[in-house]
């Protein structure tokens, strides 16, 4: 008979519990009294979990059971009827990079005004938070702002500005707008720009005489960002350290960095596939080693969406060289297959045209080239994660897959993310190639961003059907979640909110029919996600065998109206069994 009496009982979710690393039959916690959600199919929720002292979960199930497997030196913890879930997994997300940019100069968000960005600039560079070598380089401008392009130019090409460089960096890490003291400084004139094809000087922004107006997109801010300065490793660290504490904090135990070899303020689109191209994998490194990567961690390498099946050698050299981290590891690439949406860049290649400019956007691989890409990859084990904003470029990325799936039954975790455009005709076809849909749906509702910046320009049946999560569930496709923060919020329960309501506050209604329920909310951000990290027998739900990353919220989550799932905390956040975050 199991003897209470020395056992210690914690009847509250307190600070105080004790180590019990050396628990005589290696059950080191039980948590009682719960609502335990494991996120398996078909499972009701539980009252009770058991975790050894390895961090692994021993068993799910009632009070009685679990408390049976328990001894003397077992902490019992009473969850007074609080839910339990598996931490949560964000499928796309510069996390690092996000940390980063938190603790270097950054734009407020509020009104576009030139004034507060002059003002801004000047704190910043005082505070040298803004300063790289010899640029100045401001982060999180909203994509208003490209619209007073004249009034940029009037203020950072004169006076005290006209020989100091200046970056002013887009918030969707997409755009950009540089003075004419960092063009120079890139080597970007008329002549440069005279020389590019006519797709590439889509991404400088020029006049009739090829001179460049500062405003530059995707590739083109690529060219310039290489000569800004790479930042200091003390600031990489404490933004790096940042990061991981602040997503720990919002219940997320697990992710997919979709861009570990890139750095802040380094381009992302003109990857060199070299050796030496490895951004912050070295930072995940440090952080591992020194206890601090509290979170499992799958990494991608972005490369150039002109890449040929042979840039796959180079990565797997990388991978090998940092095939040894713990809580990290390399498991694939993503890809580029358009820019964005919004104008005025509107780079987001579409099966119709952008009515203004009667184009069609820029699709940035070569189809057949890429098929053979996708194919080898797949064929090599390696997850592909494509970029798709614009339907015809969600279009050729599912061709590509279905090309290596036709090939062989791999399952590797192909991933197409953003999917803000999708072809009705292609919902069905991510069940059928067995293709992930990682989706931001927090960005699922109609704000004035979307009103001014994309509802003009593209048709009202493509607007209404911007990010179709519903349509695509219905048609079977599994739906992981992600934020692709810094650009968004990271917290998932806001999306969740919005995936189920397709509003939030300040916002209207973007076609409630696309909306998703609960269950398959909390599933995008489970066992979902953790299949797109190829991580699902590892974590992703609560069952005997997997990792104890679970997390303890303030608030049953499945009965609160969905606008208060959004303000839902966490209370606790469980990592390999051991408390790491408690509010």
């Amino acid at each position: 008979m199991f003897n209470f009496k020395n056992t210690l009982l914690v009847a509250s979710l307190c600070p105080f519990l004790v180590s019990t690393s050396w628990a005589k039959n290696g059950v080191e916690s039980i948590y009682v009294n719960g609502k335990i959600y494991t996120a398996k199919d078909n499972a009701s929720l539980q009252q009770a979990i058991a975790v050894s002292d390895d961090g692994t979960i021993l068993k799910v199930g009632n009070n009685a059971e679990i408390r049976k497997l328990a001894d003397a030196d077992t902490q019992i913890v009473d969850l007074q009827q609080k839910v339990l879930m598996p931490g949560l997994i964000d499928t796309h997300i510069h996390a690092l990079i996000s940390g980063v940019e938190s603790v270097m100069a950054t734009m407020d968000e509020g009104e576009i005004s030139v004034p507060a960005v002059v003002e801004k600039l000047k704190v910043t560079q005082k505070d040298g938070t803004a300063v790289y070598g010899d640029v100045l380089v401001l982060n999180g401008l909203s994509s208003e702002y490209w619209e007073l392009e004249e009034q940029l130019s009037a203020v950072f090409n004169h006076n005290e500005w006209k020989n100091q460089p200046v970056a002013l960096v887009g918030s969707d890490h997409h755009t950009a707008w540089a003075n004419k003291a960092l063009l120079k400084k890139a080597g970007v004139d008329k002549k440069f720009v005279r020389q590019l094809t006519a797709e590439d000087q889509q991404n400088i922004r020029h006049n009739q005489k090829f001179e460049p107006t500062g405003f530059l997109v995707d590739s083109g801010w690529d060219i310039v960002s290489e000569k800004i300065p790479s930042v200091p490793h003390d600031l990489m660290y404490k933004g790096s350290k940042k990061a991981v504490q602040e997503l720990n904090q919002l219940g997320i135990t697990g992710w997919l960095d979709i861009a570990s070899n890139a750095s802040p303020l380094q381009g992302i689109f003109n990857i060199k596939n070299t050796e030496n191209t490895v951004g912050v994998i070295p930072m995940y490194k440090e952080l591992s080693e020194k206890g601090e990567l509290t979170a499992r961690v799958s990494g991608l390498h972005i490369i150039n969406s002109k890449s040929t099946a042979k840039v796959l050698d180079t990565l797997q050299v990388i991978n090998q060289k940092y095939n040894n981290i713990e809580n990290f590891k390399l498991t694939g690439m993503k890809v580029f297959a358009d820019g964005i949406l919004e104008y005025p860049a509107q780079s987001a290649a579409l099966i119709g045209q952008y009515s203004n400019s009667k184009k069609s956007g820029q699709l940035l691989f070569d189809p057949q080239v890429f098929k053979i890409l996708v194919d080898e990859a797949d064929q090599r084990n390696m997850l592909v994660h494509i970029h798709a904003i614009g339907d015809k470029a969600v279009n050729e990325s599912l061709n590509a897959i279905e090309y290596a799936r036709s090939k062989r039954q791999s399952h590797v975790a192909h991933t197409i993310t953003h999917l803000q455009l999708v072809d009705p005709k292609d919902y069905g076809r991510f069940k059928q190639n067995d293709v992930i849909a990682s989706m931001q749906l927090a960005w699922a509702y109609e704000d004035g961003f979307n009103k001014t910046l994309v509802k003009p320009y593209i048709s009202q049946t493509s607007y209404e059907g911007m990010y179709p999560a519903g349509s695509l569930v219905k048609h079977g496709a599994i739906l992981a979640g992600a934020s692709d923060a810094p650009v968004s919020t990271p917290n998932p329960f806001i999306a969740m909110a919005i995936g189920m309501t397709r509003t939030a506050e300040g916002g209207s209604y973007l076609n409630p029919s696309e909306a998703i329920d609960r269950e398959t909310a909390f599933k995008a951000y489970t066992i979902n996600a953790a299949k797109a990290l190829g991580r699902e027998k590892e974590i992703g739900t609560l069952e005997a065998g997997k990792k104890a990353d679970m997390i303890v919220l303030d608030r049953d989550i499945f009965t609160v109206p969905p606008e208060q799932l959004a303000e839902t905390k966490v209370v606790w956040t469980i990592f390999n069994g051991k408390k790491i975050y408690q509010r």
